[in-house]
């Protein structure tokens, strides 16, 4: 399984908004980078990501799970733009900020530092199990979340 996150101003499209859509999840659209639609073909059902609140906030706020592989994302005219369906899974107990991420060497080459605009990257096992631990969850996928996409929402 693979890790991913995806940023979201939360004006537009927040972690309680993506709470709120439940089990059915919502669309992840609106992304119009070439590589994170290169990351976005590479999902498959039950990766899971790290909902970032970025501009706002900057922090991992929460966990994802990926409920339906890449399809053409209707908001593109062009049609070279994809989307993939995501559902809420958990909240982190202790959201982890930019500041956070920066200030470990652990992390410096992580996507999240070194491609700060990408609004969809990937996540390598190591990353994904230390912010797990950082954030007090198990990171594991589940039936659904309690607690509080329209994406490419960066």
């Amino acid at each position: 399984m693979a890790h991913w996150l995806y940023k979201s101003e939360p004006f537009k499209w927040s972690w309680d908004m993506q709470v709120k859509a439940g089990a059915k999840g919502t669309h992840w659209d609106g992304v119009r980078n070439h590589l994170a639609k290169q990351q976005m073909l590479a999902m498959r059902l039950g990766d899971t990501g790290f909902f970032y609140h970025s501009n706002e906030g900057k922090e991992i706020v929460g966990i994802v799970e990926v409920i339906k592989e890449a399809y053409p994302d209707p908001s593109d005219p062009s049609g070279k733009f994809v989307m993939v369906d995501l559902k809420a899974v958990e909240p982190l107990k202790t959201p982890i900020s930019l500041a956070t991420i920066k200030a470990d060497p652990r992390f410096q080459e992580m996507a999240l530092i070194k491609y700060s605009r990408l609004s969809v990257q990937p996540v390598t096992d190591e990353e994904w199990a230390l912010l797990c631990a950082m954030g007090g969850v198990s990171g594991g996928v589940s039936g659904g979340v309690s607690g509080g996409g329209l994406a490419g929402k960066a």
